[in-house]
């Protein structure tokens, strides 16, 4: 399986409740950091054609229409439908966008079709990424531009009075992605390709306290599902963990911190 369906890896019923809470955080400061500064990387530009694989619910997709302008276009490309049709809600306004079913490693676009193409937090769940990197190449026209944007979980800070219990809430999740230390490895896969890459950047999501929008409590919520839905902990334990959290932030003694590594490549000629 080449891009997992979120809803099967976190075996969760999304109803309004979760909803809510994803689309805040993926509205709000964190989220919004890491997908700005994934979108700077990139540099769109008027006119350009860009794929934004494993697009999402379009929040990207809608900011990159607006750069290449109605010269341009951007394809999203994404294996849920569900997350297509939201895409699709989001982006109805914008002409220049159109939004196809598929997978990072057959992606269903022309040889050379695109200048750039971007990927926020979707490598780390591929099982074979030496072969979706190779997807995006062959979409690419000659020098044109890769952004690869993933979480390295070896760089999770998260403070517990109970260590022992969070190395096992964090251990539960590890199972969740395919790779949860992949950035350190694509500069290296991408040149063994043969490919340039340009610079490596990095936006570290860090707080002291558990705001409402923010990533830390998108993943508490996530992650103590995921953990009692796979049977990782006993339900009372993950329950436990999740008011741990919400307490230290109300003592003042909360802190979190993970950092998001994004990789910018250019196809060799």
């Amino acid at each position: 399986m080449a891009l997992r369906n979120l809803r099967e890896i976190l075996l969760l019923e999304f109803n309004a409740e979760i909803t809510r809470i994803l689309n805040n955080a993926y509205q709000g400061a964190d989220l919004t950091r890491r997908r700005q500064a994934s979108f700077d990387a990139l540099n769109p530009s008027p006119g350009d054609t860009i794929i934004d694989i494993g697009c999402g619910n379009g929040l990207l997709t809608a900011e990159l229409a607006r750069a290449v302008g109605p010269t341009g276009k951007i394809i999203g490309v994404d294996p849920s439908e569900a997350m297509l049709k939201a895409g699709i809600d989001r982006c109805s306004d914008y002409e220049n966008v159109a939004f196809s079913k598929g997978f990072a490693n057959s992606l269903p676009i022309a040889d050379g079709t695109a200048e750039k193409a971007i990927s926020v937090q979707v490598f780390e769940y591929i099982e074979d990424v030496g072969g979706a990197i190779d997807e995006a190449l062959r979409c690419l026209r000659p020098g044109g531009r890769m952004v690869i944007s993933d979480l390295h979980f070896g760089s999770l800070i998260w403070y517990s009075d109970r260590p022992e219990r969070m190395s096992k809430m964090v251990s539960s999740w590890d199972q969740h992605f395919v790779s949860g230390t992949l950035p350190e490895r694509l500069p290296g896969i991408l040149k063994a390709k043969g490919q340039h890459v340009e610079v490596l950047l990095h936006v570290t999501l860090s707080d002291h306290e558990l705001r409402p929008d923010g990533i830390a409590i998108m993943m508490m919520h996530l992650m103590r599902q995921y953990a009692i839905a796979n049977q990782h902990v006993e339900e009372q334990e993950a329950q436990s963990w999740f008011a741990e959290q919400q307490t230290l932030s109300d003592e003042g003694r909360f802190f979190f911190s993970i950092t998001q590594f994004i990789v910018v490549a250019r196809k060799s000629a």
